[in-house]
């Protein structure tokens, strides 16, 4: 095995949140990719906005939270908290600039050149706005209520994300002028069609207008449209007794977070920020003044406006050839995964069609005894909650695993699992310190004399929304050690004990870590023995300092690394001596790249894993989640091919460089040029076509 080299990390990290921003980065550069449909531009206009909130609301709240401690505190590339808050306020000032000036040049032109008008009152005729304010009366005017600061009425409090109208007014008679605030209403549209012409003007626009009908007899000296960030994160203690009604409790207070960022529009007087800035207790270095409008991310409601022509030509995911025989009969998904496994890779293949068709199989089955499933993230329009209600009523043991601390789900998953236990439904809520993360889903059979189980489990959540949008992978199983391994981590949660032993599952916080290093050090090996030696990384996020330096190691020994990483990268390549052998991309474009793909070649072996975990310390060493080896040689050829496809991508990929830039790929010539999702959608389609090309001539 290779000797150890050991750097200090401050030489061979990149910061997280800068890392992390840096992604947020990459959506707002595709808003101004002229190339891409007009909607789909400002789709990611809107994306970058939301995930910017949500950036601040943890990532910024989180280093607040240090800076304020006074405990001396370094990431891993030796930034204090106040230096990395310094340079986060730097990089966002340029990225919300660059927005604002794409909104106001590029695309709100472009939306009005379509037909699609973003005005302002001054655009309507006289008779629409006579129309407007009868509107106005109607539909606004009755649910706004305008609070007033002086003796007696202190400072409102201004819930998280919510958009207002500063007010200085002034009451002539006694010369007193004092400051109101007005909540724009967030059950109304944020934009309001108005004239029939395509003209859509800003409620907080409408509503400044007619601010002497809510201030009558005083003169409107100023007014500013503002925003407040509140920390958003929390954690629960780790002896709660009650999970549930801690997690309720913690809910109660995030709507009372601390402000990390106030937005302001830049029109505002020197007056009406520092005013803000007292009322909502905050410094100058979090206050962003913002060009034109605020909020962008409401601009998804012009994004889902129905203009087809304006947007990505549809796409209707594929049946996958192994289940599209059994549609009419589902119980009949038992004999084809029975007969080898079966790998599903939306959205190009129905998640419909797939992981909702085995749970209804589970429901339309007599032979089927039980149902276990965990659940992160889910939809309304799932069928997963309806077949764990539909097999208790049938008597079926029905078991849900509900991990109520699923960021900013808390409160959905809490009403899910309410249903879910009034229904007869089994339901646990894991542990105060593990999130259940694992994506797995077991079901019991019972097959003449013996009782067999089938398994899904997957890189993603069991969301139909989200699986039109989000790229994942998921593995139907019946390998009896596999779903063996899913069966003991479900009694393990639910029950009282320790899993002794996991037969094949890698499985955090047990044998994850261990494993993944585990095949790092065999490659590493190889490669130091003049062998055939590759690492291949898929993932989210690659930050756990330990994992990194396992990766150093084997760019040393000689080992190629490719690692393709959406959003976080800790890691550092193309370092002399540490890194030269090791590439970094990330992949941004029309679906979410959510998969985690393992794969090791280490000479003649060549081990493959899919599944929940991210390389972050909390995904390794605080949370449930399952990696499940590839094992099925069709199945594995199957994901060494999306790696190569998302390899070889130069149309949404970004590279990133020593220094820690991300550099947009390009291709040298147009014909060279390869889309990953593209390519994937084309692959989905040929394989659907000669499925049914088969089974016709069958």
């Amino acid at each position: 095995m290779a000797t150890r080299v050991r750097t200090e990390p401050v030489e061979t990290l990149l910061n997280r949140e800068l890392s992390h921003l840096e992604f947020h980065a990459r959506v707002l550069e595709l808003a101004t990719d002229d190339t891409l449909p007009l909607l789909e531009r400002v789709n990611y206009c809107w994306i970058f906005s939301s995930n910017l909130d949500e950036f601040f609301q943890v990532r910024v709240a989180g280093l607040l939270g240090q800076a304020e401690s006074g405990l001396t505190v370094r990431s891993a590339d030796g930034l204090t908290p106040h230096q990395a808050l310094a340079r986060i306020r730097e990089r966002v000032l340029e990225l919300t600039a660059l927005q604002a000036r794409l909104w106001k040049k590029e695309l709100r032109p472009a939306l009005e050149s379509e037909g699609v008008v973003v005005g302002g009152i001054e655009d309507l005729e006289p008779k629409a706005l006579e129309k407007l304010e009868r509107r106005f009366h109607r539909e606004i005017f009755p649910i706004l209520t305008p609070l007033a600061v002086g003796p007696g009425q202190p400072f409102p409090y201004i819930s998280g994300l919510s958009l207002s109208l500063a007010i200085f007014a002034e009451d002539p008679d006694i010369g007193e002028a004092r400051f109101a605030r007005v909540k724009i209403p967030e059950g109304l549209p944020r934009f309001f069609e108005l004239g029939g012409k395509g003209l859509y003007v800003p409620l907080e626009q409408i509503i400044a207008h007619f601010l002497p009908t809510l201030f009558p007899g005083v003169e409107i000296l100023e007014r500013a449209v503002f925003r407040v960030t509140r920390d958003a994160d929390f954690e629960v203690s780790d002896d709660a007794d009650d999970l549930l009604e801690a997690v309720e409790s913690q809910l109660r207070r995030r709507r009372f977070g601390d402000v990390v960022r106030v937005e302001v529009s830049s029109s505002a007087s020197s007056e009406m920020v520092a005013r803000l800035q007292s009322g909502l207790e905050a410094d100058e270095t979090q206050v962003y003044r913002v060009d034109g409008l605020l909020d962008l991310s409401e601009l998804k409601e012009l994004a889902a406006i129905d203009r087809l022509d304006l947007k990505y030509e549809p796409w209707i995911p594929a049946i996958p050839p192994r289940l599209a025989s059994a549609q009419g009969d589902l119980p009949k998904m038992f004999d084809e995964i029975r007969r080898g496994d079966v790998l599903i890779h939306q959205p190009y293949g129905s998640f419909r069609a797939s992981f909702e068709a085995f749970a209804q199989a589970a429901v339309r089955d007599p032979h089927v005894n039980a149902m276990k499933t965990a659940v992160y993230r889910t939809s309304d329009d799932s069928e997963l909650v309806a077949a764990l209600i539909q097999c208790a009523e049938q008597g079926k043991q029905s078991v849900c695993l509900v991990e109520l601390k699923a960021r900013f789900d808390e409160l959905r998953n809490i009403e899910w699992s309410r249903a879910l236990e009034q229904a007869g439904v089994h339901v646990a809520y894991g542990f105060p310190d593990l999130k259940i993360h694992a994506k797995m889903t077991l079901i019991v059979r019972r097959e003449g004399d013996v009782l067999r189980r089938y398994a899904h489990i997957g890189t993603g959540n069991y969301h139909a929304a989200t699986a039109r949008l989000y790229e994942d992978l998921g593995i139907f199983t019946a390998d009896e050690e596999i779903t063996a391994d899913v069966a003991d981590l479900f009694n393990y949660i639910t029950g009282f004990g320790r899993p002794q032993k996991f037969r094949k599952l890698l499985v955090a916080p047990f044998t994850l870590r261990s494993g993944l290093v585990d095949e790092m050090r065999r490659v590493a090996a190889a490669a130091a023995d003049g062998k055939h030696a590759r690492i291949r990384l898929k993932v989210n996020h690659l930050v756990d300092p330990r994992i990194v330096e396992e990766l150093y190691d084997a760019s040393r020994a000689g080992a190629r690394v490719d690692i393709i990483a959406r959003s976080t990268c800790a890691l550092r390549p193309g370092v002399k001596g540490v890194s030269e052998n090791i590439h970094v991309r990330s992949i941004v474009g029309r679906y979410l790249e959510h998969s985690r793909i393992y794969s090791f070649e280490a000479d003649e072996r060549v081990a493959t894993y899919i599944g929940s975990a991210d390389l972050m310390q909390r995904n390794l060493d605080h949370r449930i989640e399952v990696l499940v080896p590839v094992e099925n040689a069709r199945v594995r050829s199957e994901i060494h091919g999306v790696l190569d496809s998302a390899l070889a991508d130069n149309v949404n990929s970004w590279i990133l460089e020593p220094g820690g830039e991300w550099e947009r790929a390009a291709a040298t010539k147009p014909e060279k040029r390869h889309s990953h999702h593209d390519t994937m959608m084309q692959r989905a389609l040929k394989r659907a076509r000669r499925g049914a090309r088969d089974r016709r001539a069958g």
